[in-house]
């Protein structure tokens, strides 16, 4: 059971001010003023989040694209430096390909294939060096 001089009992995660408890009062306060930001990928998609009225300092220079994914500024340019340089995001494949060489691929493939072979899951006339 909730206690009743909780604080957290009657109140909602918004962003207002002077909320109190659901309980004392019809009126919730009046809602913060907001501003919408507009960011730009490399691609030229648009993203537009809204954010309660900061600082221009407080308000971040880059934002995810909600489209692509992708870095965007706050003006165009920025966003096409920001996607030329790499971000340290690697694929599991690039990944892999650092911790095997060429050979080890073909090795593990090798033995995988051999494997099938032997259950008679691949017949054996599959990827056969022809």
């Amino acid at each position: 059971m909730i206690h009743p001089a909780s604080g957290f009992r009657g109140t909602r995660a918004g962003v207002t001010e002077g909320t109190g408890f659901s309980f004392e009062s019809e009126d919730h306060g009046k809602a913060l003023p907001r501003i919408q930001v507009s960011y730009w990928c490399a691609k030229g998609h648009e993203t537009r989040p809204v954010f309660v009225k900061l600082p221009e300092d407080q308000i971040p220079l880059v934002w995810d694209c909600r489209r692509c994914g992708a870095a965007a500024s706050r003006d165009g340019q920025a966003a096409a430096a920001a996607d030329a340089v790499d971000d340290g995001y690697k694929t599991h494949l690039e990944y892999v390909k650092e911790r095997r060489s060429g050979q080890d691929a073909e090795d593990v493939l090798a033995g995988a294939l051999e494997k099938l072979r032997a259950r008679g899951v691949l017949a054996d006339e599959l990827l056969r060096d022809t």
